[in-house]
């Protein structure tokens, strides 16, 4: 059936708004050609998305060039603004920028593992208020957190588990109560493969996994473009696979003995103990300085354990690609990623390209702020702001994993 006239007007309001996002601003003309609407559309729906606030004239295309079709507008990018989190066990960072997702602020802090549930969310929700004054925001349109651990399909909420901080779960309620924001939580490897294939080493890929290499180790598998979660959440839990080369099998609460004992941070810095480096330092700073001096011996060794981890998820999965991310998948670079490509070519016969990751550590806190800014323009760029709709709060915690998709 035909859409409706408001139906049509919301989705060339929708097309225009993303040519705007992608594109930066644009003139009538430009949007007349490339949306392939009439010019009295094209008048109407830059009339529509003015007077809601959404776009404003910033400037002209040319001097020669006056009239109507020489105004250039764009999106109206204090209309919302938003906040990222990064949350890790020893503490967490924030970015605030606004919807157009340029950076107004950013901050980070620790909370040390004595800090009690109570003062620890206190500081968390303090530094993201503090964060968003010091930009100039009085007020948060959407949050988006990554942390680690599993996400509850059903509520969206960090699910319960002895091995993450308390206030890890306490805090998405804590900002809800005191920020009149909408606030959105998201396992921190998925964010990380979400950002890798907006802006990473993914972007020409719909199927990828991600293999996080870090203080613990993780999988994202996105397939056909879609992230997929598993029937609790659980999609990706490969630290818990078990593999050859460990002294005893993962159980149900430890994943002691599975694939996170050969490949994780304190594994690689037992392993770089044994070949001679810095005894202490970091395993990224291992990775980096191996490639930097070739140390041929530590690289292979650490590509033979990665390895048995990607060869799994390539005989499951078939993805024909996988990112190694994390500070160490980062740190190995190209070098490692070669390697462990080589393995796999050798170790299985679907071919896959393993490549290095292009945002490393940072990648959890882009895919927090992408995660926010799609979803705060999935609300302030549909059809109820035609009707007005303001930049308030939209649903709770319990709607992040749904709103993330």
């Amino acid at each position: 059936m035909p859409a409706s006239p408001s139906t049509a007007r919301a989705i060339n309001d929708r097309l225009a708004l993303g040519l705007l996002q992608r594109e930066g601003p644009l003139t009538a003309n430009q949007l007349k050609q490339l949306t392939g609407l009439s010019r009295p559309s094209v008048a109407d729906l830059v009339e529509r998305l003015q007077g809601s606030g959404l776009i404003a004239v910033v400037g002209e295309a040319g001097a020669q060039r006056r009239g109507p079709n020489a105004r250039l507008y764009g999106i109206v990018a204090d209309r919302a603004h938003l906040a990222a989190l990064d949350v890790r066990t020893d503490g967490l960072s924030v970015v605030v920028t606004d919807l157009l997702g340029a950076v107004l602020a950013e901050a980070s802090a620790p909370i040390g593992g004595d800090t009690g549930t109570g003062p620890a969310v206190e500081r968390a929700v303090t530094l993201v208020e503090r964060t968003a004054r010091d930009g100039g925001v009085q007020r948060l349109h959407t949050i988006g957190i990554g942390a680690p651990g599993l996400i509850d399909p059903a509520t969206g909420e960090l699910r319960d588990t002895t091995s993450l901080p308390a206030w890890h779960r306490r805090l998405a309620g804590a900002l809800q109560e005191r920020l009149p924001a909408r606030v959105l939580v998201e396992n921190e490897t998925n964010l990380a493969a979400r950002a890798e294939q907006r802006d990473g080493a993914a972007h020409d890929r719909d199927t990828f996994v991600l293999l996080w290499l870090g203080e613990g180790v993780g999988a994202a598998v996105m397939l056909d473009g879609t992230l997929r979660r598993g029937a609790s959440g659980g999609t990706g839990e490969i630290g818990f696979l078990p593999v050859p080369g460990t002294h005893v099998l993962p159980s149900a609460t430890g994943c002691e003995g599975g694939f996170h004992s050969l490949a994780c941070a304190a594994a690689l810095r037992q392993l770089g103990a044994e070949y001679g480096l810095v005894a202490g330092a970091e395993a990224a700073d291992l990775l980096r300085h191996a490639v930097e001096s070739d140390h041929s011996g530590f690289l292979d060794a650490v590509a033979d354990r990665v390895a048995v981890g990607a060869a799994a998820v390539a005989a499951i999965l078939d993805p024909g690609c996988v990112v190694l991310g994390g500070e160490v998948g980062r740190a190995g670079g190209a070098a490692l990623a070669a390697r462990v490509e080589e393995r796999l070519a050798a170790m299985s016969p679907l071919r896959t390209e393993v490549r290095a990751s292009a945002l490393g550590g940072s990648a959890v806190l882009r895919g927090a702020l992408l995660a926010a800014r799609d979803a705060a323009q999935d609300e302030l760029f549909g059809p109820r702001h035609q009707a007005g709709a303001g930049a308030g709060a939209g649903a709770g915690a319990g709607g992040g994993a749904g709103a993330v998709r």
